[in-house]
């Protein structure tokens, strides 16, 4: 493909020092993976933001986690006539193929996606409304959660959306049978969570009080 170019050398480098010391000191584990295969317990998904690094957040080594990243960490509604499938296909394999044991939808301020949301919806960026646009309707999954946002300050009314996108994202996933079922099996456990850059903080939805509570 006469389009394909070269990585930056810079990133070249960076290979070279990885494959150097990383990869030398750990050359064994490396091999186990790849000869064994990967058997993740849990199931991360997680917004595209480059600032969002959850192997860093949990400490946790490669193939611990099976980890999809999307737009806003939104899981779609179950419907397989519809055009949502990267998600719903990641959730498919780790769940029937992979079968891991937790299911952990991460959510973070500052979210772009989220913002997007909520300038589309307040008809900030009718670009995100055409019908043409993949982000806007990527977006629309969360399109209920601004509608039911209470009045008041916007920074606080986009990080109550924030919240809102993971709590959609457990709702909706309960939607696809496979999933359902194997919770109502005890096989499999969802979890919701909130990280906030700035302030190194994670937070944990609690389904009992229907808010989000610290570590």
């Amino acid at each position: 493909m006469k389009y394909a170019k070269p990585l930056p050398d810079y990133l070249v480098r960076r290979y070279h020092g990885w494959k150097a010391t990383t990869y030398q000191e750990s050359k064994g584990w490396y091999r186990r993976l790849a000869e064994d295969g990967q058997h993740p317990r849990a199931m991360v998904i997680s917004c595209c933001d480059s600032r969002v690094h959850v192997t860093s957040i949990f400490g946790a080594d490669q193939g611990e986690f099976f980890i999809h990243r999307n737009i806003a960490n939104l899981v779609p509604p179950h419907n397989p006539d519809g055009h949502h499938h990267g998600t719903s296909a990641a959730l498919e394999y780790a769940v029937r193929g992979l079968k891991v044991s937790h299911i952990i939808v991460l959510g973070h301020s500052g979210c772009g996606g989220v913002e997007g949301c909520y300038q589309m919806c307040s008809g900030e960026a009718p670009e995100l409304d055409d019908p043409k646009s993949f982000v806007g309707r990527w977006m629309d999954i969360l399109r209920p959660g601004f509608e039911e946002l209470p009045k008041g300050d916007k920074a606080e009314r986009m990080r109550t959306l924030e919240k809102a996108s993971v709590v959609i994202s457990l709702s909706n996933l309960m939607g696809f049978p496979f999933v359902s079922d194997a919770v109502k099996d005890g096989n499999l456990s969802l979890h919701g969570l909130w990280h906030d850059i700035g302030e190194g903080a994670l937070e944990a939805y609690d389904a009992e009080t229907d808010g989000f509570v610290p570590f």
